[in-house]
């Protein structure tokens, strides 16, 4: 589950940067989508517990 998420955060990322250079309208929604993606992670590293 741990490399799960890992890959999802690689591929957000990549959408992101793609979507940011080749997209600039809708790289925005990717933007958000990444940020919650990290705010997730960071949760689940404070508070241990699994999403």
């Amino acid at each position: 589950m741990k490399d799960l998420i890992w890959l999802i955060v690689v591929l957000l990322i990549i959408g992101w940067l793609i979507g940011y250079f080749a997209f600039p309208d809708l790289g925005s929604i990717i933007h958000i989508l990444i940020v919650i993606a990290v705010i997730l992670i960071l949760y689940k590293l404070l508070t241990g517990r699994s999403l």
